[in-house]
């Protein structure tokens, strides 16, 4: 048999270890954000208060009301209804504008506590 065909088995079979540790590497990395998620989350911050009718293990951090519908118009109005609706849901979502680093907020809520969220 010629070099090349020695060559050609040999390279199949580095390119299959090497898909089997990348699936490996894969699944690990799957397994171990799994795990963080569900030990992670389980702290709360001593300046928290515990909502009452929330679900058990929740505390909300916002504690501030957010503003009235009544100064907004259009969608802007019914979004800042929606926070005055259901405050916990939104109090326990991230917000992706990175307003915690600029504006200090805290949750998604926060955004309704001021005018931020009509922008």
């Amino acid at each position: 048999m010629g070099k090349k065909g020695k060559r050609s088995r040999i390279g199949k079979r580095v390119r299959k270890r090497r898909g089997f540790w990348i699936g490996t590497s894969i699944i690990a990395i799957v397994i171990g954000l799994f795990t963080w998620g569900r030990v992670g989350t389980k702290s709360s911050s001593s300046f928290s208060q515990p909502v009452p009718g929330a679900p058990s293990g929740y505390v909300r951090r916002e504690t501030r009301i957010p503003l009235s519908p009544a100064f907004f118009v259009g969608k802007t109005a019914i979004a800042y209804q929606v926070a005055n609706d259901i405050p916990d849901v939104l109090d326990q979502l991230y917000c992706y504008c990175y307003c915690d680093k600029s504006l200090g907020h805290l949750n998604l809520l926060s955004c309704f506590i001021d005018g931020h969220a009509a922008t």
